[in-house]
């Protein structure tokens, strides 16, 4: 049963071809026969998953109507809520600091009838870079390599999806932590526009400063673009936790044929690997041969939204880092020290002109993607990196940074990508993301289909070791 989409394990408990009980059984024997190497699950919710999995199976033998997503199990990145979970964020300050209640995409997916199975790890705070280790959890690697990262910072959702663990994760992205997992372990992911799905980023019960609210957005983890259509019909929609979240219908109005694609191989011209921009050429061309119309295209304002970006998060936390600098491992602080190296915290001032400078980057880059609803581009510009952290160099640093910078800047003006996977060279996945338009997840979703029904998927994956096994607490 782990081999399945979660459409298919939805279709299979609503229609009795499956008992809901039975499916987390087998997702838990997954667990068990995976994560002790993988070390994505941190912790597994069985007694709540089965008994949530006999409550759908109740139902349906009276003869209700069960949810888009029933039975289908996923996993939580330990800094979203889910009740009666501790919500860690990976360090020990907050090992016992038990949820109350769900986080509004927990609950959303809930009513759907889908089953948190465990919680996925994740860098301490976020904070850690591209690789996935927490002071709680240890490392989580590669499934397909286990001395490559899994990708950060929900590396722990995507590798579980990916090597069979559970269907669906639920993770977050303010600058490619949901789209640097699926494409370093081979599935699909949504970053949705701002203001579309609703999430609740209180930490402890403070709430989240101006890029807190502007930059994350809470959302799957799968293994099909079919699977991350039906999670975005579930968490889409407004919450009274959020006060961001808007009633945008889930498709905008169709667009003039053809649609015109702008395919950006080398963001920023900061350079990029030659097989990368062979997957972006790869996956333009399959866009082309499918009735798009495709060409190269300039991104408006690129280094504004990077300095952009940069100013409004070294700002910020350098207010809370005084709090936040004790809660660090020497390597995770580091990699915010080099940040602040790099980009210096503005005056309030300057502060007050970032924002305002902000609105005119979103509106330049709105124009632009009236002519180019779509971009096609890369995640990641260089190869998977190590599953360890390493403590880098101002050099490095800046080298890790760039190579990702794609992700920050449309974080930054909160459009909608799509992360697919293009295929596995060399034993490692390889992927794009199809970035569209503000609300047009529906443009991004339809064009991530076209690529992957040329491609195929490639996941779920028996991991076959490369290296040592994960390290774990």
């Amino acid at each position: 049963m782990w081999t399945k989409s979660a459409t298919e394990l939805a279709a299979a408990v609503r229609s009795g071809e499956l008992g809901a009980a039975e499916v987390i059984r087998a997702h838990l024997d997954r667990i068990a026969e995976v994560n002790p190497a993988v070390n994505a699950v941190t912790r597994t919710l069985e007694r709540e998953a089965l008994a949530a999995a006999e409550d759908i199976d109740r139902r349906r033998a009276a003869g209700e109507q069960l949810g888009e997503l029933a039975g289908v199990p996923l996993t939580v990145k330990e800094n979203i809520d889910v009740r009666g979970s501790a919500t860690t964020h990976g360090v020990p300050h907050f090992e016992h600091a038990i949820a109350e209640a769900d986080a509004p995409q927990v609950r959303r997916l809930r009513e759907a009838d889908a089953i948190p199975i465990g919680r996925a790890n994740m860098p301490d705070l976020t904070l850690g870079g591209n690789a996935t280790t927490s002071q709680l959890f240890g490392t989580t690697v590669n499934p397909w390599d286990s001395t490559k990262t899994p990708g950060g910072t929900s590396g722990g959702d995507g590798a579980a999806v990916a090597s069979g663990m559970a269907a669906l994760g639920l993770g977050n992205d303010s600058g490619g932590s949901i789209r640097l997992p699926a494409m370093c372990c081979g599935v699909a992911g949504l970053k949705a526009s701002h203001g579309r799905l609703p999430s609740d980023h209180r930490v402890a019960g403070t709430e989240p400063t101006l890029a807190s609210q502007l930059l994350p957005v809470d959302g799957p983890i799968a293994r099909t673009v079919a699977d991350l259509r039906a999670a975005f019909r579930v968490l889409a929609g407004t919450d009274p936790n959020d006060p961001l979240a808007l009633p945008v219908p889930l498709d905008g109005p169709p667009l003039e044929a053809p649609i015109r694609v702008g395919v950006v191989a080398n963001p920023g011209g900061f350079g990029v690997h030659q097989g990368i921009r062979a997957e972006v050429e790869r996956a333009a061309a399959t866009l082309s041969d499918a009735g798009y119309a495709v060409e190269e295209a300039e991104l408006p304002r690129y280094p504004d939204a990077l300095a952009a970006y940069g100013k409004l998060i070294s700002t910020e936390f350098t207010l809370s880092w005084p709090r936040i600098r004790p809660l660090l491992t020497e390597e995770s602080a580091r990699h915010l020290e080099l940040s602040f190296e790099r980009m210096p915290p503005c005056s309030l001032a300057d502060y007050v002109s970032v924002i305002g400078e902000r609105h005119g980057i979103v509106r330049d880059w709105m124009r632009f993607q009236q002519r180019y609803p779509l971009v096609v581009g890369p995640v990641c510009t260089q190869p998977i990196g190590p599953a360890r952290p390493r403590v880098l160099g101002p050099e490095e640093h800046m080298r890790a940074t760039l190579s990702i910078s794609l992700n920050t800047a449309t974080s930054l003006v909160g459009v909608p990508a799509v992360a697919v996977p293009t295929g596995v060279v060399d034993g490692v996945p390889m992927g794009v993301q199809v970035i569209g338009a503000r609300f047009r997840e529906d443009l991004c979703l339809s064009a991530a289909e076209v690529i992957e029904r040329r491609f195929g998927t490639f996941t779920p994956v028996t991991p076959g070791w490369k290296g040592e096994q994960a390290w774990t607490r």
